[in-house]
């Protein structure tokens, strides 16, 4: 067996249809070798179960952190699920993003020393979310951009994402004016310069908690480089009823610290 070179930490929780759908597209991938490695903030038994019945079906090995469900814990598990890599190269998605054919294949295309990688998403109506069947996923036409409309996806310029690869790719990449920044939904790194800086701040819930991380990197000199329109991932939509007003004041307060500051460590995270 081939040496994986890559590893892809997939974060979930309680959200087995929107997972399940995920690990298909990645059972899609151009580029094989790689492992999974799912960071379960503490799902029920039937996360546990649909996994094992896709280890059956899926080409690539399934790692599966979890700890005790305990509210909005996903930074400490993504710091779990750090150390349970065996490669030295990590790609950060989530379980309600469906990864493109090539998704695996650009970041180890793009992958440099001295920098890490930040990728795009582009959102699908609820409606597309719950109908996107296997069938979708396996044959690709989730990514044919008339065929998600006529599903039901609105007409717009972030359309272009969907489908843009080669030169339209890298003009895009050149001309968007979103800054790259670490997030959590399409990034990747080298594991050494996570672990240099102590990996995700567990004092953060929801609201930031990827970008802090990404702030800290800059800090200690590696340089993100902008790849939205070159990986692309479908997002599935959901409510999201962990996005507190305290949690993301208290986030904003932590990142303002880690910017003014020029900070590179934190001391709540990997190495207590």
């Amino acid at each position: 067996m081939m040496q994986k070179n890559i590893s892809v930490i997939i974060s979930t929780y309680n959200s087995v249809e929107w997972l399940k759908k995920v690990l298909w597209g990645y059972n899609t991938q151009t580029y094989k070798e790689f492992e999974m490695v799912i960071a379960d903030d503490g799902s029920r038994e039937d996360t546990k179960q649909m996994i094992d019945a896709m280890r059956e079906e899926v080409s690539y090995p399934i790692i599966h952190v979890w700890h005790e469900d305990n509210g909005f814990q996903k930074s400490q598990i993504l710091n779990k699920a750090l150390l349970a890599c065996t490669t030295d190269y990590v790609l950060m998605s989530d379980g309600d993003c469906i990864p493109r054919p090539d998704f695996v294949e650009q970041h180890i295309k793009y992958r440099e020393e001295g920098y890490f990688l930040s990728g795009g998403y582009h959102k699908l109506p609820m409606e597309l979310s719950k109908s996107l069947s296997k069938e979708d996923i396996y044959s690709g036409r989730c990514f044919d951009v008339d065929w998600l409309k006529k599903n039901g996806m609105a007409t717009s310029f972030k359309n272009n994402k969907v489908d843009a690869m080669g030169i339209k790719s890298a003009i895009l990449n050149m001309v968007t004016t979103t800054k790259p920044s670490w997030n959590g939904h399409n990034s990747s790194g080298w594991i050494k310069d996570i672990k240099a800086i102590n990996g995700f701040d567990e004092r953060m819930q929801y609201g930031g908690q990827d970008r802090e991380l990404g702030e800290r990197l800059v800090n200690l000199g590696i340089i993100p480089k902008q790849i939205r329109y070159s990986t692309i991932c479908l997002h599935l939509d959901h409510p999201r009823g962990y996005a507190t007003p305290e949690s993301i004041n208290k986030n904003r307060s932590i990142r303002k610290v880690t910017r003014t500051e020029k900070r590179k460590w934190t001391d709540y995270g990997i190495v207590k």
